[in-house]
């Protein structure tokens, strides 16, 4: 039967890894197997290889062959290259101290490399990632900056709102203290009114009180003649009723006279008003006469126009 050095697939998905086995070929890829001589990982970065050097260089002496993928695997092992020495030494062409001296070379260089690779690696995750610290630097000062500039941009408006508070509250403020100094002014002037009000009063008071005193001195004044006046009046009153008495009859007849006179002065104003009521009845009567006549006339007119229209018609 061929046997086969070979890749058995383990891991899940995306996340693979291998054993490198030697199975009979016609054997399913990850089914039943001989011997297991390692593991391959290719996911880490340089790739992780772990193989039993002698046995799988016994089983390339015994004639197993390699996959491609295990053949590259084997190459870079020096798994190859120490069989082909070997095969040297089995020919004559050297012996197996210089066979290893040749491979001690080539282990010594190979394994310069790998570490170079590494190292470059290595510094190429260093130089990115400090690439990658650099770059949030920078945005983290243009972030920084844009923020200052909005914090004072903020403070800016923050202040100018403040001024304008406070210009709001200086007016208040004046507002506040104009009508207090409005209402004390006012109230100074009430207590003035008030004052001159007290003052007026009490002037008017003693004015009242000096009209009372100079009234009741003239009262006091008048009564002094007013008594003698009374005296002389009743003096005058007796003398004429004496006169009265001793002259009745005078008057008697001046009444009589003046009696007389009235009466005639009646009868003769009399006929006069009773002639002045005629006259305006005689101008009243003429008035509505005058009135009367032009609208008998009137129906006068109408009737005739009625007896050519009705003569008119009968005609017709």
């Amino acid at each position: 039967m061929a046997v086969k050095i070979r890749l058995a697939r383990k891991g899940r998905k995306r996340k693979a890894f291998y054993h490198i086995v030697v199975a009979d070929s016609r054997a399913p890829r990850d089914g039943r197997f001989i011997e297991k001589l390692g593991v391959y990982n290719p996911i880490t970065d340089p790739a992780t290889i772990e193989i039993d050097f002698d046995r799988a260089l016994d089983w390339l002496q015994k004639g197993a062959q390699p996959t491609d993928t295990c053949r590259a695997i084997l190459s870079y092992k020096g798994l190859m290259l120490k069989k082909h020495l070997l095969d040297g030494v089995r020919k004559g062409a050297f012996d197996e101290a210089e066979a290893e001296r040749r491979f001690q070379i080539w282990l010594k260089e190979k394994e310069q490399k790998i570490e170079a690779k590494i190292t470059g690696l290595e510094k190429d995750r260093e130089d990115e990632k400090r690439k990658r610290i650099e770059a949030e630097k920078q945005i983290n000062e243009e972030r920084a900056k844009a923020l200052a500039k909005r914090r004072e941009e903020m403070a800016a408006a923050e202040a100018s709102a403040g001024d304008e508070d406070a210009k709001v509250s200086e007016g208040e403020k004046i507002e506040e203290e104009a009508p207090v100094s409005d209402e004390a002014a006012v109230d100074e002037k009430t207590e003035e009114k008030e004052v001159e009000k007290v003052e007026e009063a009490a002037a008017a008071d003693e004015v009242k009180a000096d009209k009372k005193a100079e009234e009741k001195e003239e009262e006091k004044v008048e009564e002094a003649p007013a008594a003698d006046e009374v005296k002389t009046d009743e003096k005058a009153e007796e003398k004429e009723e004496e006169k009265v008495e001793e002259a009745p009859a005078a008057v008697e007849e001046k009444a009589d006279k003046k009696a007389g006179e009235k009466e005639e002065e009646k009868v003769e104003e009399a006929p006069a008003a009773d002639k002045v009521k005629a006259d305006k009845k005689a101008g009243e009567k003429e008035e509505e006469k005058v009135e009367e006549a032009p609208a008998a006339d009137e129906e006068k007119a109408d009737k005739r126009a009625e007896k050519k229209q009705e003569e008119k018609t009968g005609e017709e």
